[in-house]
């Protein structure tokens, strides 16, 4: 792999393990609405908030995944331009899971399940 460093290789393993666990929430908040209340017009609101974080994340961490992977098949050393991009996209993806937990808490709300 072309060379990064120790601490930039443990912050992006430790985001994709953030955002696989908030995509879980996501999912799972998704999948108790709908058993609990089903598919109506007051759930629909949540729906599309969790609809929009799943996107979100999974886009993030695919993103994420292939800059990784180009990194890591670069030799003997990564291109400027795709670490800057690697930094770029930690940095949205880090902000992108603190707004996405938010609506997951907010999505709760709304639907009685605090």
């Amino acid at each position: 792999m072309a060379k990064i460093s120790d601490e930039m290789l443990t912050r992006v393993l430790e985001l994709q393990k953030q955002l696989l666990i908030v995509l879980d929430q996501a999912k799972d908040l998704e999948y108790k609405i709908v058993e609990q209340f089903g598919e109506t017009e007051e759930t629909m609101t949540a729906f599309e908030a969790l609809d929009n974080i799943t996107e979100r994340l999974r886009n993030a961490y695919t993103r994420i995944q292939t800059l990784m992977l180009r990194i890591a098949e670069a030799q003997p050393n990564a291109d400027v331009n795709t670490l800057q991009l690697l930094e770029k996209s930690i940095e949205q993806a880090e902000a992108n899971l603190a707004a996405s937990q938010a609506t997951i808490i907010e999505s709760k709300g709304d639907v009685g399940l605090l």
